[in-house]
């Protein structure tokens, strides 16, 4: 599969299974590769993932749902249950503070700039998930659960969390979406 083929296949999947199509391994080491290589600004390397599977996986979205005191519907966080796995994403704050002190200049821009590189790692693993055959969806239960998960894993105090992706076998395809007009979003000059 090239990139674009990879990109027009990654969708947001939320009929998925525990039945993979590959071993757990291959899944973790895709997950490190792409964390490894992902850029981040002056390489500062502050992006940080919790990867839960089995009964993690089961623990983590029943904390979800408990964080919110039953405000979300039962038969969407166990859609999200459902799946192999879940991934966390985190930046580390601690590493962004360090950063600011020693380039106050653009002490403001940090922040930004780890969100920025914490969506390329996101996005990246989300097509790499979609090669090896796997579906997923990017999920935004932040800040409601943030002190749920990071009794639930150890989180330290410093890693400011981003997004969960549940990940895991597909069951169903999406319905296509709509698009706008591409010369609506896109103007070159030359």
């Amino acid at each position: 599969m090239d990139f674009i083929d990879i990109l027009k296949k990654r969708r947001s999947y939320y009929e998925i299974d525990r039945n993979l199509p590959l071993s757990e391994e291959k899944i973790f080491q895709t997950i490190e590769d792409v964390l490894y290589n992902v850029p981040d600004a002056n390489n500062l390397q502050s992006q940080r993932v919790v990867v839960a599977v089995g009964e993690h996986q089961d623990k983590l979205w029943d904390a979800i749902y408990d964080a919110f005191g039953g405000k979300v519907k039962r038969e969407k966080i166990d859609s999200f249950k459902a799946g192999y796995g879940t991934i966390l994403f985190y930046y580390d704050g601690k590493t962004i503070k360090e950063a600011q002190e020693r380039f106050p200049r653009y002490a403001e821009n940090f922040p930004t700039w780890a969100n920025q590189s914490n969506g390329m790692l996101q996005h990246s693993i989300w097509l790499a998930l979609r090669e090896l055959g796997l579906g997923a969806s990017l999920q935004h239960y932040n800040p409601v659960i943030d002190d749920a998960l990071r009794e639930l894993f150890d989180i330290p105090e410093d890693w400011v969390l981003i997004a969960q992706m549940p990940f895991g076998n597909i069951l169903e395809e999406p319905e296509a979406k709509d698009k706008i007009d591409i010369r609506e979003r896109m103007k070159v000059f030359k």
